[in-house]
């Protein structure tokens, strides 16, 4: 199935690439890594074809020998870019409600079809992905979902389904609240790394808590906006002394369908495009390798070399020592939280 789903699935996109050399690169012989983001639209509440282009764009990133590809915040299957337009808060509203069965209707379980596909494909293809998802709990809450960056390596499978810690205001109304056991940092290549979805990269235990196990690949991804990666994606590179790479989307009022139930408000609404790109990396001393990119579709691929990590760390490691454990301390409960625990 995953073999026949892959050759039909050419979706070919305009390459942009950062070479080592172009890049400025001052240290030789260090461990080098190949990564790349997908800026993308997905196909929006269309589960299977947008399984189809992700498989698509890691067929692209393997033939460039990409060793790491990111997708942007909750690609499949997509962002909820209706409730800033449509008054999505109105309480008990009719057409709200058959808005949000449509998205739980769309959203993806880890063990589902989708994501097995993804996972044969990273598997077959020996590419680490970050997949923002929209995800649907198949135990307690059958009726929520979660914006769950999910990391998946190439021999073990799903490594981490980490649930947004905190959705950021209007997306409260739809997606659930996440817990810690996401935090969790991957070595893939020569690289530790670790994600983050969109405002959470703001906050500061979210981060320590990937810093202090050794990150040195930083991936955020978002929905897409080039404001939000303008200040955030250095800044992160600089406290962290890493390289901060971010995926961003692109969403439009021509990609949802017809008959969602508020695509007539948002044709009301007057709004035609909810999301456009800014996508960037950044290296460990904050220069940018790539400067947010707005308004195209494109896998953008950039070499990185990880010795530039080792040498920020000389004036600053956050978690190392430029760090007072004996001032602060930091505790990251990463246990699955559920609304019940039963004992027998």
């Amino acid at each position: 199935m995953a073999g026949s789903l892959r050759s039909t699935a050419r979706m070919p996109l305009a390459p942009w690439f950062v070479s080592a050399e172009s890049v400025h690169r001052r240290f030789r012989g260090g461990e080098q890594m190949r990564i790349a983001a997908a800026q993308a639209r997905p196909c929006w509440l269309d589960p299977a074809a947008t399984t189809k282009k992700v498989v698509a764009l890691l067929e692209q990133a393997a033939a460039r020998q990409v060793e790491l590809v990111a997708f942007p915040e909750a690609f499949l299957s997509g962002y909820p870019a209706w409730l800033e337009h449509t008054g999505g808060a109105r309480f008990d509203d009719a057409t709200q409600k058959r808005a949000y069965a449509a998205y739980l209707e769309a959203a993806v379980e880890l063990t589902g079809p989708e994501l097995t596909l993804v996972t044969e494909a990273a598997r077959d293809l020996g590419v680490f992905v970050y997949l923002g998802t929209i995800e649907r709990d198949v135990a307690v809450g059958r009726g929520t979902v979660f914006c769950t960056l999910v990391a998946i390596d190439p021999h073990a499978g799903i490594v981490t389904a980490h649930r947004k810690l905190m959705p950021t205001h209007e997306e409260r109304l739809v997606w659930g609240i996440g817990d810690g056991n996401g935090l969790r940092v991957h070595q893939t290549g020569g690289a530790r790394v670790g994600g983050l979805n969109c405002w959470e990269n703001w906050m500061p235990q979210a981060r320590h808590a990937l810093y202090s196990q050794g990150e040195e690949l930083h991936v955020s991804v978002w929905p897409g906006n080039p404001r939000n990666t303008a200040d955030i994606t250095r800044f992160v590179a600089r406290e962290g002394r890493v390289f901060s790479l971010a995926a961003n989307g692109l969403l439009g009022l021509d990609d949802i369908p017809a008959d969602f139930p508020l695509r007539s408000a948002l044709e009301e609404a007057g709004v035609t495009e909810y999301c456009r790109g800014g996508s960037a990396l950044a290296a460990p001393d904050g220069r940018w390798l790539v400067e947010p990119l707005a308004g195209e579709e494109t896998l953008i691929v950039a070499d990185i070399d990880l010795a530039e990590v080792r040498a920020e760390r000389l004036t600053m490691d956050p978690t190392g020592h430029y760090s007072r454990p004996d001032v602060f301390t930091v505790e990251v409960d990463r246990r699955r939280r559920a609304a019940s625990r039963f004992t027998t």
